[in-house]
């Protein structure tokens, strides 16, 4: 178990210490996004539907037939969905995760 919350606070401090990524590819050749939280403009026109701002936090998010406190994230081309708020993430190869 400590090695787990060793391996997490590392992969944390790395994330935050770095600068933004070059784009990566997916194995299907799309450009990947790698977000846990997505503005509606990093959207494909298509899905910015029903968007609104979180009430909490303030920061702007769009639904597209979601549902009532769901985000829809976008990955890649072949990997998009709905997540609850600000759970959504896209992994190293590029499969929308939803966090619990």
């Amino acid at each position: 178990m400590k090695a787990f919350i060793l391996a997490m606070l590392t992969c944390v401090a790395l994330t935050s210490a770095c600068s933004a990524m070059t784009p990566v590819l997916s194995p299907a050749g799309n450009s990947l996004v790698h977000v846990d939280w997505q503005d509606p403009q990093q959207l494909p026109p298509r899905f910015r539907n029903h968007c609104s701002v979180e009430r909490f936090t303030g920061r702007p998010y769009c639904s597209d037939h979601c549902g009532r406190d769901y985000q829809f994230s976008f990955c890649s081309s072949v990997s998009f969905g709905c997540c609850r708020l600000g759970r959504g993430y896209c992994d190293f190869s590029g499969i929308l995760r939803c966090s619990p």
